[in-house]
């Protein structure tokens, strides 16, 4: 099973990083055709994966977004069947004037929460079947901040 879980890791991986580099084109490719999705800002519950990929791509075009996954606690139901919680920390930043409903009046937040999610194995392949965001705190990020600096290099979007 340790070769199952290193899959599904690599999985959140890839959810996190088209997200943050804006691959859109590739999310769908991380769901089963069935996937349900429940707590996000982006996609009401019940949207599907085209309706999801549809609502983050919109919302967050314009943001700089980062968000990290940790400490995955993954139980296998059975051999093609699999649920996790993993401990996430996110971090939006919209233009200036943009209206975040999360947090009125600011720009961004940088929340706190966790994943839920379940995976199928399908065709050999580990894929999200379900995936449930829950916030413990939302910080909201104060307009007029100083502006950020940005790395020297640009994420390598066929790197791997």
């Amino acid at each position: 099973m340790a070769d199952e879980r290193e899959e599904i890791k690599e999985l959140k991986a890839k959810y996190c990083r088209y997200i943050d580099t804006k691959l859109w084109s590739k999310l769908p490719d991380l769901f089963v055709e069935t996937t349900r999705f429940e707590g996000f800002g982006s996609a009401p519950t019940g949207a599907s994966v085209a309706d999801f990929v549809r609502g983050v791509s919109g919302r967050l075009q314009d943001a700089i977004s980062v968000h990290h996954c940790h400490t995955p606690e993954i139980v296998f139901l059975s051999r093609d069947h699999a649920r996790a919680v993993w401990a996430m920390e996110d971090y939006v930043e919209w233009p200036l004037g943009t209206e975040i409903r999360e947090v009125p009046g600011h720009s961004g937040f940088k929340g706190y929460g966790h994943y839920e999610e379940e995976y199928r194995k399908l065709d050999g392949a580990w894929r999200i079947s379900f995936m449930r965001l829950t916030r413990l705190r939302i910080d909201p990020l104060q307009a007029g901040r100083p502006t950020p600096a940005f790395g020297a290099l640009s994420a390598s979007l066929d790197w791997v």
